[in-house]
């Protein structure tokens, strides 16, 4: 893939191309920060969890002034670029794009390296493009005549223009064609039939013409227009013109027409704000007329088990109060909202899937469950729970009273009502024991047999043996089980939850000094090219530049030999000043998580001071293992008959000693190498 003629793989950013450009200007704890809830961890890091892979302890961390991420748990790590690739899902130049749209950076027009990267980005772009005109469209339907019963619809639901403006709610007109037209001028076909707004069917040309007359006969008595204010049946009339031959005989066509139609639209927007979906609802009472909620189907930008209704608006509100109010639909979801909620979201047309947990896990690890209190939504409910569970998320649940849905509760009750309910949510196994009672007769032995079996399975998904142990027992009291082996039968099968759990290799045993050393080495390899900040402005070079003075050091002296450290050093030796990002350093996996860890807690500044102290500290680390070797050597049966060597090896033993026991002979200090004449 290339952006301005230069081959940008994902970990690259090269002087004079965009992607540099676009990294210098971009704070990477910002856009992280945008997508997952991060909290000072020092003075430079944040973490936060990990939204690549399931935790309940951040292991993720953002370095700010470094300007990369790495997580201690997946390994997953790399630069603003890569993050918003894998949290996206799109290519490294969609990447870059993305990133200087949200800093205001003017964009160049994008290349890829193969043809069908290109076209699937293009195809995405295309379709947000149909979806943002399909938007405007709607609201325009809405508010002509035709769409007086959509504004009566939801005046009668509570609300006003400014909240049907926020969250964009328009109307489809009845007639199939309408929206076809207004979008066949600037699409292609193709393209329209991968939107998801339309259906087809192959027809023979004179029954697909009756059939448009008829429809627009409908349409012109209910006084519908077109956007041009010609009336429905002559644009109908006129578009079915062109589907003869020139000798009047009919011929097969594919028939496009409109899926979403006498409906009141509400846009599913992605996470970033773009709209890449629809939920239909109908204001038609006949059997005809479809299911009462129709959604988009999948497409190249819509999956709907992967996003949450309102979560574009409600994000920030979720990290900031840490916890989330789920709801069913999108109705419940906007009542709730307008009601002053602002961190309400709603599964998209679909029952609440585990991807959509992980998503929701970014943002805060604390939700309330609000569904309906019915049959169907207890139901919900339990699934709900299950993933939320999984996901180690901290749960309770709001029941409202029975009937009420959240969106009627709200227009009945009030918003403070609400509020007072919300406050009131049970914990989550609180509100499972209590199902149990209520459907199993707990005063028999059967019964609480059969309300153990109902909670058991919710029991065995939490991962904690401890918190699994903990709410055996607390069953066991609530159920008044006073039976040993019922009380040993739960605590057993609580206690064998079938898990595997992945842990990271021990770490390496790195001393404070190699750390310094490292931190000193890696600091000329920042974002500014290695050139820049070897030479000053001016002609003056800084006092102190701890690359230089350790590469120095290492070169001359050797210190990292034999460490953990030595085959990570000898990276940072041996680049060249091609590499902008310290990322972007060649190492093997090891050696890259081992970099991250050491820049990922920096917790003191790399002074000259600090800097002499890690050569002392590798220095001596050195004289003691050459001190062992001396030892080990003299001990060698034979050695006496060798005269000369013995008096080496006592005179080398004797110089070790002295210098351990005297600092002052650890005190040379850091030769100054040769500085570089600026040119």
């Amino acid at each position: 893939m290339t952006i301005l003629g230069k081959q940008c793989p994902s970990f690259m950013a090269n002087p004079g191309d965009l992607a540099y450009t676009v990294k210098q200007q971009a704070d990477i704890v910002g856009i992280v920060g945008s997508y997952i809830k991060l909290k000072k961890a020092g003075a430079q890091n944040y973490s936060g969890l990990c939204p690549f892979h399931g935790e309940k302890t951040p292991s993720f961390s953002v370095h700010a002034t470094r300007q990369f991420y790495h997580c201690f748990g997946c390994h997953e790590s790399g630069d603003v670029f890569s993050f918003v690739q894998k949290i996206e899902k799109i290519t490294f130049p969609e990447a870059v794009r993305m990133v200087a749209q949200k800093l205001g950076i003017a964009l160049p027009k994008a290349s890829y390296a193969t043809p069908g990267e290109a076209k699937e980005a293009r195809l995405r772009g295309q379709l947000l493009d149909v979806h943002e005109r399909a938007v405007e469209f709607f609201q325009e339907c809405l508010r002509r005549p035709e769409g007086a019963r959509a504004r009566e619809y939801l005046l009668g639901r509570g609300l006003d223009e400014e909240m049907i403006a926020r969250f964009r709610i328009g109307y489809a007109p009845d007639s199939g064609f309408l929206l076809r037209d207004r979008l066949k001028g600037e699409f292609g076909e193709e393209l329209l039939r991968e939107s998801g707004l339309f259906s087809w069917k192959q027809e023979d040309a004179s029954q697909l013409a009756a059939a448009s007359r008829q429809q627009s006969r409908r349409s012109l008595d209910s006084g519908e227009t077109s956007a041009s204010g010609r009336s429905t049946y002559a644009r109908d009339d006129s578009a079915v013109a062109g589907l003869t031959t020139n000798d009047q005989r009919p011929t097969t066509l594919s028939a496009m027409y409109s899926k979403f139609r006498n409906r009141v639209m509400f846009p599913i927007a992605s996470e970033a704000g773009k709209v890449i979906a629809f939920t239909g609802r109908t204001l038609a009472a006949d059997e005809k007329s479809g299911p009462k909620y129709l959604n988009s189907p999948e497409t190249a930008i819509y999956s709907k088990g992967r996003v949450l209704f309102n979560l574009d608006l409600a994000k920030e509100w979720i990290k900031k109060f840490d916890y989330a109010i789920l709801v069913e639909g999108q109705m419940d979801c906007i009542s709730v909202y307008a009601a002053g909620f602002h961190n309400v979201i709603a599964s998209s047309g679909t029952a609440f899937t585990e991807l959509q947990a992980k998503l929701l896990g970014r943002f805060s690890k604390n939700a309330v469950v609000n569904f309906d209190p019915d049959t169907a939504g207890a139901k919900a409910t339990e699934r709900t729970l299950g993933l939320l569970v999984e996901e180690e998320f901290q749960i309770k649940v709001l029941t409202l009273e029975q009937g009420f849905d959240p969106d009627l509760y709200i227009r009945r009750k009030g918003k403070e009502a609400y509020g007072s309910a919300l406050k009131n949510s049970q914990k989550y196994f609180e509100y499972l024991i209590e199902r149990a009672r209520t459907h199993f007769p707990v005063r028999s032995a059967d019964g609480k047999k059969n309300a153990v079996n109902y909670l058991l399975p919710h029991v065995q998904r939490v991962p904690s043996r401890i918190i699994r142990d903990e709410l055996a027992h607390e069953i066991s009291q609530k159920l008044a089980i006073d039976s040993a082996v019922l009380r040993q039968e739960l605590r057993h099968a609580a206690g064998t939850r079938s898990t595997s759990v992945v842990k990271a290799p021990a770490e390496a045993q790195v001393t404070d000094a190699e750390k310094v050393l490292i931190r000193a080495l890696a600091s000329v390899r920042q974002i500014r090219p290695v050139e820049d900040q070897l030479s000053g402005r001016d002609g003056a070079e800084e006092e102190f530049d701890p690359a230089r003075q350790a590469h120095f050091v290492l070169q001359n002296e050797g210190l990292h030999r034999g460490l953990a450290t030595e085959s990570l050093a000898e990276s940072l030796l041996n680049v060249g000043g091609e590499f902008a990002d310290v990322l972007q350093v060649p190492a093997t996996d090891t050696d890259r998580r081992m970099l991250a860890l050491i820049l990922l807690k920096e917790d003191e500044e790399l002074t000259a001071e600090v800097l002499e102290a890690a050569v002392r500290a590798l220095r001596r680390i050195h004289l003691r293992r050459r001190q062992d070797e001396v030892q080990q050597e003299l001990k060698k049966p034979g050695l006496a008959s060798d005269k000369e060597r013995l008096r080496e090896l006592l005179t080398e033993l004797e110089r070790i000693s002295r210098a351990l026991r005297d600092p002052s002979l650890l005190e040379a200090g850091l030769k100054t190498p040769e500085k570089k004449k600026s040119a």
